[in-house]
Formats: structure tokens, sequence, C-alpha cells
């Protein structure tokens, strides 16, 4: 070894070729961590032993009271190649080749205390195996890390993976440990695979429901994003997907049943950045790493910290699959993106005990029930953007949408109309909400709103708008509604339920698409309903004021 290169110390990565092909030393120089100039010593203070940082030979010696290496001696030994499938359990000195597929950090749910840097690595036979970093460790190798590139690996321990949601078949995990050496890989003779994947199809998924287990990939073509049909029509909210950090997509695999995948967080970013690059809907989907759970009755897949996304043409499954599709379109269409959603139908008492689960999600349920009597003396709607029926707010002189950006909008009289509702044995309060309304009704909330102000033109604007008759008339209905179990729900700030569908009388099943694109309810519109009086105000509408819907 050149005398003026470093030997590495603990922790290190080495960020030229360390060693040739067999193991053996190479004459290439090295450069580690912290190097500059032509000095010939690293600094081994506040680590481990020099004694364990330190493969090989070499001598040791002090400066301003710390250890340092000295890299004049040159190492005589030599360390074996293995592959992964001769990792075995406890410290481990073979050197280890492999490509780093993927990284992510392993959190604790709950807290989000950070656990660890988790890695998927393949190695020359195409095994793929779990590596781990402990947090104390992740600043040394982090900087160094790049998806995709060859590494190498001296110095590391085995140990067991983990038995619930594991992302390799391997029981062992490769553990860089206090005296684990990485360095780039440039031997451009050694081919390894770009990536392994693990399918599974909804059989399995169903099987494997809410028990933990291993996790695995998905792939298929999209049906429904976020509830609207995949075309050139299909536009994706930013803003919205910052706020709630998820993208909801139904996906089918060949002919087989649509599943609904939920992506979330950074796996929900990559794919609205993939989507923006390819500058239309994907066909092909595949989501790594799925984590299949039931929630509302149905089966749902869940991405992970550790999920990946590709589309169409990113990886060799995908483009299998799209051509697959474009020589089946047929067959890949039998299942229209108009019926892929189905609520489970569920009594008041059912939701109610739906809503006390510990892991109860936002969902969809079909409910039928008798309407008992309409709340009246408060609020029955809102006014709402006539562009996205986000809640309108006043400003000095208009009404604005805090969604939109906008600073001048046309309003629009939107139902938030309150019921009470029992069925064989519970009683519920109901909230229609948006189109809801109408279903029940056969009216638009914007005509019963006219139809008042034209009606009484002469009131004060401090006057309470009455629930008009036809609303009153639904008394004694029995119906099915589609019930939308909420965050508000879930987190105990409300027991009432919002409405989002009302289907006609004689149709005990929905064809249809049941998770609208109607957003959270207006939190303190809803409980103004059941708190309050409205009144009229002549500009715009506050919490607790009713107006005449208008433009700005």
């Amino acid at each position: 070894m050149n005398s003026n290169s470093k030997i590495s110390v603990s922790g290190d990565f080495l960020s030229s070729k360390s060693m040739g092909k067999d193991g053996g030393s190479s004459t290439e120089p090295i450069k580690c961590i912290g190097q500059s100039g032509d000095s010939s010593v690293t600094d081994v203070s506040g680590g481990d032993s020099p004694a364990e940082a330190v493969s090989g030979d070499s001598s040791l010696k002090k400066r301003n009271g710390k250890a340092i290496v000295c890299s004049d001696v040159p190492s005589t030994k030599t360390d074996a190649v293995v592959f992964f499938r001769e990792v075995k359990f406890g410290p481990q000195e073979g050197v280890l080749m492999f490509r780093l597929i993927h990284f992510w950090e392993a959190r604790i749910p709950k807290t989000k205390t950070l656990i660890g840097l988790e890695m998927l690595l393949i190695d020359g036979e195409g095994t793929v195996m779990k590596g781990f970093i402990t947090p104390g460790r992740i600043n040394t190798y982090l900087r160094h890390m790049n998806p995709g590139s060859t590494y190498r690996l001296n110095n590391y321990y085995g140990s067991i993976t983990k038995k619930g949601y594991r992302v390799a078949d391997p029981d062992v995990t490769i553990s860089f440990s206090s005296n684990s050496v990485l360095s780039d890989l440039k031997d451009s003779s050694i081919r390894f695979p770009e990536d392994r994947f693990r399918f599974h199809g909804y059989e399995e998924f169903e099987a494997a429901c809410d028990l933990g287990g291993d996790l695995y990939d998905y792939i298929g073509h999209l049906k429904l994003v976020n509830d609207q049909i995949p075309n050139e029509n299909l536009v994706l909210d930013e803003v919205e997907l910052a706020s709630s950090r998820r993208i909801s997509v139904h996906v089918q695999t060949q002919d087989g049943p649509v599943m609904k995948l939920n992506i979330w967080d950074k796996a929900a970013t990559d794919f609205y950045q993939k989507f923006k690059a390819l500058g239309k809907p994907p066909t092909v989907i595949l989501v790594t790493t799925v984590n299949p759970k039931r929630f509302g009755g149905a089966l749902t897949i869940s991405s992970l910290s550790s999920s990946r996304v590709f589309f169409d043409m990113d990886v060799q499954p995908t483009r299998e699959y799209l051509a697959w599709f474009e020589s089946n379109i047929e067959v890949a269409n039998r299942v229209k993106a108009e019926i892929v959603t189905k609520a489970e139908t569920a009594t008041i008492g059912e939701l109610f005990s739906y809503m006390k689960q510990k892991e109860a999600k936002v969902a969809w349920f079909e409910c039928r029930a008798t309407i008992d009597d309409v709340v009246r003396g408060s609020a029955w709607y809102y006014i709402a953007c006539g562009d996205c029926k986000t809640k309108a707010t006043k400003g000095p002189t208009t009404l604005m949408c805090k969604k939109c950006g906008k600073t001048e909008i046309s309003g629009v009289a939107e139902y938030l109309t309150k019921l009470t509702v029992y069925d064989n044995n519970d009683h519920a309060s109901f909230v229609l909400l948006g189109d809801a309304g109408s279903d029940l009704i056969g009216k638009k909330s914007s005509e019963l709103v006219e139809s008042y102000f034209e009606a009484n033109d002469s009131v004060k604007d401090d006057h309470v708008v009455p629930v008009p008759q036809a609303l009153i008339g639904a008394i004694g209905q029995t119906r099915t509604f589609v019930i939308k179990v909420s965050k508000h729900n879930l987190d105990g700030k409300t027991q009432s339920l919002t409405v989002t569908k009302v289907l006609p009388p004689d149709v005990p099943a929905l064809k249809g698409n049941i998770e609208e694109n109607v957003d959270e309810e207006p939190t303190d519109e809803r409980d103004e309903v059941a708190a309050g009086s409205v009144k009229r105000s002549s500009v715009g509408i506050e919490s607790g004021e009713t107006k005449r819907a208008k433009s700005g």
C-alpha cells in the first residue's frame, strides 16, 4: 500500500476502490472520510478502540493525547468475498459486494422516534437482503449512499430479521457494526441485478390481511386516481396532497379483482412527481412493500416508509405488464372504473363500534335508517366556493377561497343539514353534505336559498333563514345513506356522521363510486349546525352566518 494513503478507521466509508475483486489488497490509493493534504494519520479519538477499528496490522501513536492510526505499515490480511446466502448470525469478517437498491428511515409509528436506517441490498447472485444502520452511525454513511450504486462492505454483523413487516426473505439482516468499512465498488466486471420484486395478488393479500407479516409488492393497471378516471383531464392538487399526505388509487391486476391502494407520505410525493414528469396518467403502477389491512370491511393495501412507486416504463415488470395490457385491452377493461368501489353495509350501532376501533380509518358505509327529524333553528347550508366547494371566507368587500387562493369568487349554497335518524336499535345524527341533500329531496340548495330570498326580500340581515318545507317533508322516510366516517369521528370531536349520498328509495345497493370528491365537511359550519342560529350577512359568511349566494 502506498505510504501516503490511509487505513480506514471505525465506521469509515472508503470513497475509492480499496480491494481487488478477489478480496486482496489493491495498490490503488484509498481516501477516507476526513483525509486532507498528505497527512498520513487518521484521528480515531472518541470512537471505538483502535484494535477494533483497524483491519490488518498497523502501528499506533499518540498526538495531543489522542489515538491516531499510522498507515505506513501495509496490511497483510486478506478477507474472502462471500455471497448473501453465506451470511451467518454474529460478527462477520468476510467481504460483501452488493448493489444498494433502496434505503429509508425506520421510526416508531406513534412517537416517530428514529430506530435506524434500513436498506434493501442485492448481491451478484440476485439474492435480496435487508441492511441496517443504527441511528448513531447513520451520518457516517448516509452522505455516501446512492440507490443503484455498488459497494463493498468489510466487517459487519449478522442480526436476526424481525418477524413483522419483513421486506426480504432471509432471516438474517446485515447490520453495520462499530468497525464496518464501506467503500465504492469500481470493478465493472461484476454484474449485479438492478432490482428484484416479490409480487402478491388479491387472494394472497386477503390471506395475509391484518397479520403484520411480510410486505410484498403489487402491480396492476389503474382504474381510479383520487376517485378520478385516469385520462387526460386528471388533475392532482399539490396543496391537497401536502395536507392529506395521501393519494388513493384503485388498481386491477390483469382480469382479477380491483384493490384499493393508499399511497402515503414520501411514496405519495414520488407518485406526484412521476405523474408530473410523465405528463399524463400512467397505465401501470407498481408499488413495493405494501401492507394489507381491512378498513370499513374492505381489503385495502397501504404503502409504508419502505415503499417505492414505479410507472409504465420504469422497470422491467412494468414494461412487461404494459405490453400485456396493450395486447389485452378488452380483458383489462372488463371492470368499469365507475363501479370499482362498493361500500359495506352497516347498522348505526356497527358504525359507532367501528369508530371506537383503535386502528379505524376514514371509510365509507351504507346505512339504512329512518329520518326522525330535521334540526331547525340553525344552519342548513353554507356558502362555498363555486369551483372547489370549499367554505368561502369573508374578505373586506368580497368572498374569498383559501384553497383556490382566489380573492374574489362566486358563492354557491351547499347543503349542510343535520338530521336525527334511527334504525331498529339505535339513534344517530346525520349531516347531509353537498349533493346528498339534492339526492334526498330532488332540489339543489341554491334553488331553495334563492327562492326564499326572492319571496322574503324585505327581511332584515339578522333574520334566521328557516329550514325549507322540502326538507321537513322528508321526515318519516326510510332511505339508504352512504356514510363517511371522518377524521372528526375517529378523533372523538363529533358523533355526527357525514352523508355523502342518499340512494334512491328503490335501489338497495350502490352501483357507482361512493367516495365522492367532497372535501372534509367544514368543521366550524358543521358544529354550528348543532350549536346555534345562522344569520344572514350582506357581504360574506363567517362562522355562524348565512347569506344569499352572490358574486364577489
